[in-house]
């Protein structure tokens, strides 16, 4: 088998040859072989390795790319697999999210004198806003969400969130428009915009003065999420080539493919 120096991997991605030897010892790729000299050499598993990291990135992050590598190297199919899901259940949210929210924009544009009713409706939908007049606590939005009451707090700084206070205790309280509020800036912000600018967005969708802001804000975000979900498509590809070095696969059968070359693991 061929040989590969670092800057041969380095190049074929315009990375650096130090950014391969971070990947390496965080475990993102299989520890590199030694020449006598005490050099480090990299073979073609290497070389798909770092493929199949580098696609997942714009995929999953960097985090769960790093979880979904280093569980394959531990030979945690399993649980590489289970972070792929997570990453598709997230997406599958936002675009459930993004179909609540644009259809809340919908009833704006068709009754703007009734803008309390058209995103009141509309939250009632596949986001799991309350309904029939139940309100959420701090927390249960929290959970709901997948975030901290902290986050909620900043939010509701920013004048995104106005939630009601019960008259003795004074704790906040949640409706269905406080929901559909969140979900927005939820999905908003991991659109990568900042907190002045949700709360704008918000403003509008609570108003119905003028959507032409969360229009494009929306349009911007389904693009990403395609985008997101081609990128996924594209790093199963390159995992499902680089696992045939690990052995690890599903044949023609439905069985276990034959184990082809191992790369090597890192040391537990």
């Amino acid at each position: 088998m061929d040989h590969l120096r670092p800057v041969d991997l380095a190049r074929e991605h315009g990375i650096s040859t130090q950014a391969v030897r971070n990947y390496e010892q965080a475990g993102w790729i299989p520890p590199a072989e030694r020449t006598p000299a005490g050099y480090r050499t990299y073979t073609a598993a290497h070389a798909a390795a770092l493929r199949a990291y580098l696609a997942l990135v714009p995929a999953h992050g960097h985090a769960l790319s790093g979880q979904i590598m280093t569980a394959l190297h531990a030979g945690e199919v399993d649980a590489a697999l289970t972070a792929v899901d997570r990453g598709h259940a997230q997406l599958l949210r936002d675009r459930e999210t993004l179909d609540v929210v644009g259809r809340a924009l919908e009833n704006l544009a068709a009754a703007p004198g009734t803008a309390a009713d058209g995103p009141r409706t509309a939250a009632g939908g596949p986001s799991g806003a309350p309904e029939g007049g139940q309100e959420l606590s701090i927390g249960e939005l929290a959970r709901r969400l997948r975030v901290t009451a902290a986050t909620l707090r900043n939010w509701e700084e920013a004048g995104i969130l106005v939630p009601a206070r019960t008259p003795v205790t004074t704790h906040r309280t949640y409706g269905a428009d406080d929901v559909r509020d969140a979900e927005l800036a939820h999905l908003l912000r991991r659109g990568g915009y900042p907190l002045a600018h949700i709360a704008t967005v918000v403003q509008q969708i609570r108003t119905a003065g003028g959507t032409q802001a969360l229009s494009g804000a929306l349009d911007d975000w389904r693009h990403r999420l395609t985008a997101r979900g081609l990128a996924m498509l594209h790093a199963a590809g390159l995992c499902g080539r680089y696992m045939s070095f690990l052995g690890i696969g599903i044949g023609p059968d439905l069985g276990p493919a034959a184990p082809g070359p191992r790369a090597p693991v890192p040391e537990r």
